[in-house]
């Protein structure tokens, strides 16, 4: 089995703009076959797959890839932290001192790391 296959990933900052990171992370996620849960605060969708525009309860959550800045994390953390996810990855831009040091604290892997490139070298 191929184990970069079904890792089911939250995109909090998706974004309805084809040329923004998070669109495509959305799009190349779906397309390796990873179960995406796009997140964001504008209604809309990424070839198909409709952006969340509230905090739904999501089980079994394997990654959580940040496209928010840091200001902006503040209000999702309770939100992170109820998914309970395996791992989050700080893209760059979203690098988050407070929020990598809690993650840890509650044995969440944190990576500084592009998602896209994870995806492209067949690390994710």
């Amino acid at each position: 089995m191929n184990t970069t296959t079904n890792k089911k990933t939250v995109v909090l900052g998706a974004s309805t703009n084809p040329s923004r990171y998070s669109y495509i992370a959305t799009q190349r996620l779906n397309k390796k076959e990873h179960p995406v849960y796009p997140i964001g605060i504008k209604k809309g969708a990424i070839e198909g797959i409709a952006i969340i525009n509230d905090r739904p309860t999501i089980d079994d959550v394997d990654t959580i890839t940040l496209y928010l800045n840091p200001t902006l994390q503040k209000e999702y953390y309770d939100y992170i932290f109820s998914l309970n996810p395996k791992r989050i990855i700080f893209n760059p831009g979203t690098e988050n001192p407070e929020l990598m040091k809690r993650a840890t604290e509650k044995g969440i892997e944190v990576i500084a790391a592009c998602t896209l490139v994870m995806l492209s070298i067949g690390d994710y």
